[in-house]
């Protein structure tokens, strides 16, 4: 903040700016070192009611579920009264998030091996060239040899752990699936 935002500033509204992001009640030490290169120091009173009327907004089970399913973390801030229909509903998102991100990574892990695997192949061919090719020193070829074995055993593991993710990702898909059809706060 600089000098004329400290000496003009509406504390309650800055704290319910701060409570309504969710914001931690640590954030006034962060006006306060700002202002205080100024020679001014924010209202605690206005500030702290301001928060705390923006964290009434802020803590409610539809935003908690919202926190939740965009992966955010919950540092527990929300007063007594609301924090426990909050916290239930923020947990649910965490799980759709959760869910979302099991299904996200095995296709991206389904994908990268397949490149992965198009990549040996295409070594192999290369190494395979060298062997049969007339005009190969011997010990190209027999270290070709080498790697073309070792090459054709990475292409088998990354073959098997395809098979397995496209085995899990329909079942992850439907977890999925099903957990949206259960969880009334998406709208």
């Amino acid at each position: 903040m600089n000098e004329t935002e400290c000496r003009t500033v509406d504390w309650r509204t800055i704290g319910y700016e701060d409570g309504v992001a969710g914001r931690s009640g640590d954030r006034i030490g962060e006006h306060r070192k700002a202002c205080a290169k100024h020679g001014v120091s924010p209202d605690l009173v206005q500030y702290q009611a301001g928060r705390n009327d923006g964290l009434r907004e802020y803590c409610q089970p539809s935003n908690g579920f919202r926190v939740g399913a965009n992966g955010h973390g919950y540092a527990g801030i929300c007063p007594a009264d609301l924090d426990a229909a909050f916290t239930g509903a923020y947990e649910s998102g965490r799980q759709l998030y959760h869910l979302e991100s099991r299904v996200a990574n095995a296709r991206n892990e389904i994908e990268s091996k397949r490149r992965e695997l198009n990549h040996v192949e295409d070594q192999m061919v290369r190494r395979s060239a060298l062997i049969v090719a007339g005009d190969t020193p011997t010990e190209v070829r027999a270290q070709a040899l080498i790697d073309t074995k070792q090459l054709a055993e990475r292409a088998g593991r990354l073959k098997a752990e395809i098979r397995g993710l496209e085995h899990d990702l329909p079942r992850y898909e439907q977890e999925l699936e099903d957990y949206r059809v259960t969880v009334a706060w998406i709208g």
